[in-house]
This record gives C-alpha cells, sequence and structure tokens, in this order.
C-alpha cells in the first residue's frame, strides 16, 4: 500500500558559491521523521502497522489516557478540601471536569511524548464513535502537540479502508467530544451523588447508575409482576385422527356455539380470564366430556383453508441485535460477545496476513454500502442461484436515538466464509463470525415462501352432551415452498419473528372427507406468569425505550451482576432483594431519576448535543443545580436524606399472629423479620430464592425452622457432656458442652463440628457427632523429626497436617481412618502434587468437555464458594446459583468470560511510588479554564487508571 510522500524540508541552499570553499564531507542527514498514528488498542495498532509503510509509526493509548479521579489518593492536591473533591467535577465553576493521568498510564503517555518528538504529523485513528473521538481531543490535550494534527477514521481494519482514511482526514469532532465529556460528567455526578446515599441507608459498597438503575428497576419490577401473577388452569382436549393420507393432530376448539380459552384469553399480567363468552371446563368436566367424544361419530373435515405466507429476513445485525442473537443461538454474554467481536474487528491471522473480518462492533445503523450489496448479490447467484437474490435490501432503523455513523456489522469480506478460515480462528471467534456472515448474507436474500393450511374437523355429539354438538377440532401447520434466505438462516423456535404454528406437514385431506378417530387425551394448561428478562431481552427493552448506548450494555449487565443485583437461573437474570430495597428508596425518594422517560430524554439530550443542537452546560445546571424554581440533584439530596429510612420490603403478615413480616437486609445478607424480631423472629434468606417466591407462607416455614431449638442428641460417654445439633448460617453443626454465659470473657469454648455437607439434620445421630466431633485426630509422632502428626478437615476439605506442612487427602483416604504411615507419604510428596489431588478432592460435577476448547469442565468447591473450571481457567459461580444446576454451557460461558476479562492489577505503596504517585512525583495539574468555544475543554493531569474505557452508564 503506498504512503503519502515525506514532508521532511531540505536544508536551505548557502548563498556562497560552492566553488569559493574548500571542499568539504557531506552533510549529516537529520534523522528520518515519521507520521505517528494512534489507536486505542496494541492488537489493533499491531495490525494496521502492517498495512503502512516505514513513514509511519503505528502505537496504542490503551484506552483512555485521561479520567476522573475515582479515589482520594488520586486526587490533585490543588483540589483536595474543596466541598466537591469526591465528585472530580468543580460544579461551583461550570462543571470544570479536574482529569488526571491514570498510574499505569503514564508510561504509555510518556512514551508517546517521545514518539511525538522524532515526529513530523500525529494522526488520531481511535475508533469512529463519541468516546473514540474524546480520546482523540484527550491525547491532543495531553500531548500538545507541535506538529499537524488530522483525525482518521475506518469503520473496518483492512487496508483498503485504511489507505481511505488516509486520503479523507479531518479534524477531531468537538461536538461529538462536548456529549461524550457531557456524558461522563453526567454520569459521575449521579453515581457520586446516590451511591453515598445506598451506602448510609443500606449497604457499604452498593453504587447507582444513570443507567444500571433504571435496567435494575426493570428486573425488579418484572419480579414484582410475577408476584402479583396467579396461575389459571384450563382444559382442552388433543386428538389423533386417522385420515386416508396419514395421521391428523387436531385439537378441541368449539363446543356447540361456545369457544373454549386460550393463552390469550388471559391477563398476561395477573393470570384472570379476561374474554367473555369462552367455555372454561374444569378436570371432571374434561374426563366425562372425553368419554362422550370416544363414542360420537362421525368424524368430518368440514374445511381446508390454505394461504401463502412470506417471512422476510432480519436486517443485518447492530450492536444490541448482535448481543441478543449470540445470547439466544450461542449461549454468550453480552460481555463475551463484545470481547470475542473486538478481536475479530482488530484483527486476526488469516494465513500470512492479519488484518479485521468484520466491521466496527459499536453500531445502530443497519445499512450496507453499496459496493457491498452489490458484492452480495453476486455472491448469493454464485452459491445459490438467481431465484435467491431479489435484489438489494433496504433497512430501517427504528431504534430510538440511534447513531447510524458506521454501516451494519459485516464481515470485511463477504466472500470469506467461515469454513475458509475456520483452522485461524478460536471456537468462540468461529461461532461468532458465522453468525455475522449468515445473518448478513441472509439479509440480502429473497423472502422464504410458506404455505399455511387450516384444517376443521366436525363431530355429533349425542344423548346427555348433545348440547355441546357439534364438538370442532382444528388442526394447524405449515409448510416451506420455498427456502429462499432460510437456506442461509434458519429461523429457531425461539426466534421473536418465529410464528405460532408448528412446522408440521399435515397430511392432504379435502372439505367432506370422513377421518376416524384413533387416539383421544385430555390436554391441561395453565398460564405462566411474565419471563423474566434474560441478558438478550434486556438489552431489547434498554435498546427499544431507549436507555444508555449499546455499547455500555455489556458493561451494564455485568455490573448488575458483580453489584449482586441479580444471579441467573438458567439463563434468566432474577433481582435479588438487594436490588429490591435499592429500587424502593430510589422510587421513593428519587423516583423521576429512576423513570425510563426521564433516562431516554437525557439520551437525546446527548445526542442533540452531538449533533451541535443544545450546549451541555444549561442541562448539567439544570440536573444537579436545578432550575425553574425546580430543586436539582443535590439540593433533592439533601432534603431527603434525613427521611430516608433503612428500607423493609414487605411480605404480608403472619395470618396467625398478625404481625408485619417484612425482609431486611443485614450484614450478612437479607433476613426475614417478624413484628420487632427477637428470638424465633428472625431468619436468613436463601440467596438462591427469587423475591417472587417468597410469600407469607414461605415465611414462616424459614422463621419456623429457624426457631427450631437446638436438638439433644445424648452425652459424650467419655466426656460425660452434653452433644447438641444447632442450625446456623451456614448450615447444621455439633458442640459438645455448654456455650458460655453471654458476656462472658475468657470463658473456655465449646468444641464445634460442621456437619457433612448433605447431611439431614433431621437423621443426624449422637455417632454422627461424635465422629465429626473426633477431628482434629492425633495419628502420632514424625520420628525423623520428632513432630506431632494430626489429620483434620477443613474449609478447603480433608487434609493431613505436620508442624506448618500439610497435604490434601486424595478421594481414596479417610480422614477418620488415615494412618500415620499413609500421612507421611502424603507429607513427603510434592506439594503442587497435594494442590493437584485438593482440586480433585474437591469436585462438585464433571459437566464434560469444553465444545470449543475440549478441556474438561468441572464444578469444584473453593475457598470463596463454588466455581467452574477447565484446568486453567477458574471462574466463581454468580451469587446465588444452584452449583447442581450449572449446565456444561454455562460453565463455559462463565469461563470464557473470566478468560477473556482484563487482568485486574494490584496496588502497592512502592507500585505507586514507582510509578509517580501522590508522594514525590510532580503534583497533579488543578482545573484548567474553560475553553471559549466548548465546556469540555481542560487541562488536568496525573495518577489513576483504566485500561479499557470507564463504563458510560
Amino acid at each position: 500500500m503506498s504512503a503519502p510522500e515525506s514532508r521532511e524540508q531540505s536544508p536551505p541552499a548557502s548563498a556562497s558559491s560552492a566553488a569559493d570553499k574548500p571542499a568539504k564531507s557531506k552533510p549529516r542527514r537529520s534523522p528520518r521523521r515519521r507520521h505517528l498514528v494512534i489507536v486505542e488498542s496494541p492488537a489493533k495498532a499491531e495490525t494496521i502497522a502492517r498495512f503502512l509503510g516505514d513513514d509511519y509509526v503505528v502505537d496504542a493509548s490503551y484506552g483512555h489516557v485521561r479520567d476522573l479521579p475515582s479515589t482520594a489518593e488520586e486526587r490533585p492536591d490543588s483540589i483536595k478540601g474543596k466541598p466537591w473533591a469526591e465528585l472530580g467535577v468543580n460544579v461551583e465553576e461550570d462543571f470544570a471536569p479536574v482529569y488526571i493521568v491514570p498510574a499505569d498510564k503514564r508510561a504509555h503517555v510518556k512514551r508517546l511524548q517521545q514518539i511525538l518528538k522524532g515526529a513530523d504529523k500525529l494522526l488520531l485513528a481511535t475508533d469512529e464513535d463519541r468516546e473514540g473521538e474524546s480520546i482523540g481531543w484527550h491525547l491532543i490535550e495531553l500531548l500538545a502537540p507541535t506538529v499537524p494534527v488530522e483525525r482518521i477514521v475506518f469503520h473496518e481494519v483492512t487496508p483498503e479502508a485504511i489507505e481511505q482514511a488516509l486520503r479523507s482526514p479531518r479534524q477531531v469532532d468537538r461536538n461529538l467530544v462536548e456529549a461524550q465529556e457531557s456524558r461522563r460528567i453526567l454520569d459521575r455526578l449521579f453515581g457520586y451523588s446516590l451511591s453515598p446515599v445506598l451506602w448510609r441507608k443500606i449497604q457499604v459498597g452498593l453504587s447507582a447508575g444513570r443507567v444500571q438503575s433504571v435496567a435494575v428497576r426493570l428486573l425488579v419490577d418484572r419480579e414484582r409482576e410475577r408476584a402479583r401473577f396467579r396461575a389459571a388452569t384450563y382444559w382442552d382436549a388433543e386428538a389423533t385422527l386417522e385420515a386416508a393420507e396419514g395421521p391428523l393432530p387436531a385439537t378441541l376448539k368449539r363446543l356447540g356455539q361456545e369457544r373454549l380459552p386460550t393463552t390469550r384469553d388471559f391477563d398476561p399480567a395477573s393470570g384472570a380470564l379476561t374474554a367473555a363468552g369462552v367455555r372454561l371446563l374444569d378436570e371432571a368436566q374434561v374426563a366425562d366430556l372425553i368419554e362422550a367424544l370416544r363414542a360420537a361419530e362421525p368424524w368430518n373435515v368440514t374445511s381446508v383453508e390454505t394461504s401463502p405466507h412470506s417471512q422476510r429476513p432480519a436486517p443485518p445485525f447492530t450492536t444490541s441485535t448482535l448481543q441478543q442473537e449470540a445470547s439466544r443461538k450461542l449461549g454468550f454474554s453480552a460481555r463475551r460477545t463484545m470481547q470475542v467481536a473486538q478481536s475479530l474487528y482488530e484483527g486476526v491471522d488469516v494465513g500470512s496476513e492479519r488484518e479485521g473480518l468484520i466491521t466496527y462492533m459499536r453500531t445502530d445503523s443497519v445499512t450496507l454500502a453499496k459496493p457491498v450489496l452489490t458484492e452480495l448479490q453476486d455472491l448469493i447467484r454464485e452459491q445459490f442461484g438467481a431465484a435467491y437474490a431479489g435484489g438489494s435490501r433496504a433497512y430501517r432503523t427504528r431504534t430510538r436515538n440511534a447513531q447510524e455513523a458506521h454501516e451494519a456489522i459485516r464481515p470485511t469480506h463477504v466472500r470469506r466464509s467461515p469454513d475458509a478460515i475456520r483452522s485461524a480462528l478460536s471456537e468462540d471467534q468461529l461461532r461468532l463470525y458465522e453468525l455475522v456472515w449468515r445473518r448478513t448474507l441472509a439479509s440480502q436474500m429473497t423472502d422464504a415462501q410458506l404455505e399455511r393450511t387450516v384444517v376443521q374437523i366436525q363431530v355429533q355429539l349425542t344423548g346427555a352432551r348433545a348440547g355441546d354438538s357439534p364438538g370442532l377440532f382444528e388442526a394447524r401447520g405449515r409448510r416451506l415452498v420455498f427456502a429462499g434466505y432460510l437456506r442461509v438462516a434458519a429461523v429457531e423456535p425461539d426466534d421473536p419473528e418465529a410464528e405460532d404454528e408448528s412446522e408440521r406437514l399435515l397430511p392432504a385431506v379435502a372439505a367432506g372427507e370422513s377421518v376416524r378417530l384413533a387416539a383421544l387425551e385430555a390436554k391441561r394448561h395453565q398460564t405462566q406468569p411474565p419471563p423474566r428478562f434474560t441478558e438478550a431481552s434486556l438489552v431489547r427493552r434498554l435498546e427499544e425505550e431507549g436507555l444508555g448506548r449499546p455499547s455500555t450494555y455489556a458493561a451494564i449487565l455485568s455490573t448488575i451482576q458483580d453489584r449482586g443485583y441479580a444471579f441467573r437461573q438458567g439463563s434468566a437474570l432474577v433481582p435479588s432483594f438487594l436490588a429490591y430495597a435499592v429500587t424502593e428508596l430510589l422510587e421513593r425518594h428519587f423516583g423521576d431519576l429512576v423513570e425510563p422517560r426521564f433516562t431516554a430524554q437525557m439520551e437525546e439530550v446527548l445526542d442533540a448535543i452531538a449533533r451541535g443542537e443544545s450546549d451541555s452546560l444549561s442541562h448539567l445546571r439544570a440536573f444537579y443545580h436545578g432550575s425553574d424554581g425546580e430543586p436539582g440533584l443535590a439540593a433533592r439530596i439533601d432534603t431527603e436524606l434525613p427521611d430516608i429510612g433503612f428500607p423493609m420490603l414487605d411480605i404480608g403478615a403472619d395470618p396467625e399472629s398478625g404481625d408485619p413480616i417484612a425482609v431486611r437486609i443485614g450484614r450478612f445478607g437479607p433476613y426475614l423479620q417478624r413484628g420487632e424480631g427477637g428470638p424465633g423472629n428472625t431468619a436468613s434468606v436463601p440467596p438462591d430464592l427469587p423475591p417472587a417466591e417468597l410469600d407469607t407462607a414461605r415465611a414462616r416455614e424459614l422463621l419456623a425452622v429457624n426457631a427450631e431449638a437446638p436438638r439433644n442428641l445424648g452425652h459424650d460417654p467419655d466426656t460425660g457432656l452434653e452433644v447438641v445439633l444447632h442450625r446456623g448460617r451456614f448450615g447444621p453443626y455439633v458442640q459438645r458442652g455448654p456455650s458460655p454465659p453471654d458476656g462472658a470473657k475468657g470463658a473456655p469454648r465449646p468444641q464445634r463440628a460442621s456437619a457433612t455437607p448433605g447431611a439431614n439434620p433431621d437423621d443426624v445421630t449422637l455417632e454422627d457427632a461424635l465422629l465429626w466431633l473426633s477431628l482434629p485426630r492425633t495419628l502420632g509422632t514424625d520420628p525423623a523429626g520428632g513432630e506431632t502428626v494430626t489429620a483434620a478437615s477443613g474449609r478447603f476439605g480433608p487434609y493431613v497436617q505436620r508442624g506448618d506442612e500439610s497435604r490434601s487427602l486424595t478421594d481414596s483416604d479417610d480422614v477418620y481412618a488415615i494412618s500415620l504411615e499413609r500421612a507421611l507419604e502424603l507429607l513427603a510428596e510434592p506439594k503442587s502434587a497435594s494442590f493437584r489431588r485438593a482440586s480433585r478432592s474437591r469436585v462438585l460435577a464433571d459437566l464434560g468437555s469444553d465444545p470449543g476448547s475440549g478441556k474438561p469442565i468441572r464444578i469444584l468447591d473453593g475457598r470463596y464458594g463454588p466455581y467452574a473450571s477447565d484446568g486453567e481457567t477458574n471462574a466463581s459461580l454468580p451469587r446465588g446459583t444452584d452449583p447442581t444446576q450449572v449446565t456444561l454451557e454455562r460453565a463455559a460461558a462463565l469461563i470464557a468470560d473470566k478468560a477473556a476479562a482484563p487482568k485486574r492489577r494490584r496496588s502497592s505503596g512502592s507500585a505507586r511510588k514507582r510509578a509517580g504517585g501522590a508522594k514525590g512525583g510532580k503534583k497533579a495539574a488543578g482545573p484548567a479554564k474553560r475553553s471559549t468555544a466548548k465546556r469540555s475543554t481542560a487541562k488536568r493531569s496525573t495518577a489513576k487508571r483504566s485500561t479499557v474505557k470507564p463504563p458510560d452508564d
């Protein structure tokens, strides 16, 4: 690929003639100056560097080079003591942000400054979105270049796209920068103002977020709907009829003039029957009807209706639809999807070349470039025939506040099929690339043509059931006439676009034909509560409501789960009681801030700023300080804070005592409180119990179990001490001897031992308890060193110990029977071997091999709870997850997410000192004066970091 000509100037000619001067050696040439290209990630830099010649140096900023300070340590001395210092935004002077250089970015910045000294031009090639534009602006502010600066953008990492970008540079778009900086400040004001309220009133460590809190509310609202829902039961009958051409399955639809209900006749929110004029049968009535139908005849086909139906392909992927489809079809989390898509975009080695395989993966657009449309039509004709290429399709974006600067997500070269590059991709990359390739190809193919068929069959009832005559049965099916785009992208049953009718092919029948009853059975149906959100459906809802940006959804979903606001049951996201408490507090005191419409309006304001149609300062003032007599966030917090009480989630009244039962959030998690609490009136709530399933009956069960008095198992025959079974927060345990009196200091504590995992408290005997209490066992003395050897059971399982040395037991060793000789054998082995055995001894489930890597995946019990492991990567199970219910697919997804997540770096005093931290380093610059052009122009410097982009919402 050709590079622009060098702009290096020749030295000026001397005024004197060369003949008038003695001959000299050739002048020394000045060092070669090159263009510096800065991108965001090193992987992208490596790929682009391969395309450019020696006239370019390509380096990475590693994401943001500046950010608002997050901790007291990061705050510059110049703002310490200011009332707004914790915010990192000067709310007293036009919301000027205080930017610092994160500690682990200083080396990157210094390197870029050194390279820039030898460059004759700076090319900012950060991502083509608001955040990429902001990173480019920060680089200019920080590097202060004295050479020309140009902004180049491209939506795919290919030689052609890079060359086109070099031919059409532009300047940094200050409107996009203003919008992004406003978003960052707005989110800081929201989160750093409201999160401390949650710390004081609920629990330390919680967080509020402008979009995050609304997403949590959506989960809670859906769980509230499920709690209010009352399932309804209705019955019908399924018949198998024998026609001349084969079996005809049919469902009872009417009895005489009355229609039998379907799911659509019930309120989806309450479960109550809403339709009028329908016949609701109970089990006894259906049983009686079945007997009458078996004796009835004739069964005649009264009508056969066939109608054509076209099914259109879905548009190419946007960020949110890619996340949704990867969740449904591949089982990927949103974060995993974006990580894999990022790797495909930044570059993969294909043969001897490295280039991006898909276009930019953060986009709202469903459009494709005209040359790509032409190439797709040619490819479709070649591979499938002219009938499948009906001409290029144009799609319209229906997403609110869509940003359509890019194309849709597509392969950079549509002729590059998944099979052609299979060997160059990881399993995750291949599966996601194939999803993108098929969706892109299918979007430009002709409609699928189907044929719907509805067959109606009547049967005459006699005798006591004559009033129900005729009985009308209906058979539905559909047939694929022309596959169209389905040749590439089959519609799966769980697709939103999928039809209600089954795909069964009905036998050919004609009106007036008689059929024979072969089988008949009653069918019970029960209405289902509104389904919980999955990651895919929550992303869809956020996008439909115009909440946040698709590029931030992965981070929001991860934060919701990491903070304990939601846990998974299968693919469903279940809100926790903590989420209930946070949502109730925010709704009660700051209700508008967690209203979807309010948050969507804020997004519209940011979009207007990005278009240059609005300024940020007036909106920031109105939000934080208030306007037109309405108080802003700061004043509202001051006013509301004294009235905010500890949120208690009402469960209902105890039917016997009448005392209210509520859930409270305690230091160790949620717990039940009846009345004023006290002995017998409190109980921990199981961490995996969905809030919608906790009613007064379930609450009374938990309180009753917790209130049970300790059970006396008998007396130890050796000591005469009483042995008692207790129920503790972490399960049943046994105790030998009495507990010391309350307040007694220095009194000896009784010996205790946990019950064996899985032990039923009702089945525990004195013999069981004495066995558990027999640990630790003294096995004897090591003849070599004279140290005592013991056997015990700890948090990592059974082990033997000698002095400071310990080794875990193998599966075949029994901690209650192991001998001194065997213990010495174990202690003589290398410690690493013992660690490997420890892993084996804690296995909870063997799930099989990872379909991608082929590595065996297991669920193990570790120091911090159960986790999934493939032998190389360990991933903790989300809080509340039942280890026995984790599937292979779910475990593989957790492991992949953990493996792809950026490694967290430990901070230490010495590390801060080496990085030039607060002590001994240069003083951080305070807030710079605002630019007259735009609010967000400010020079800041020094301290903490984030290798990835800080969350937007």
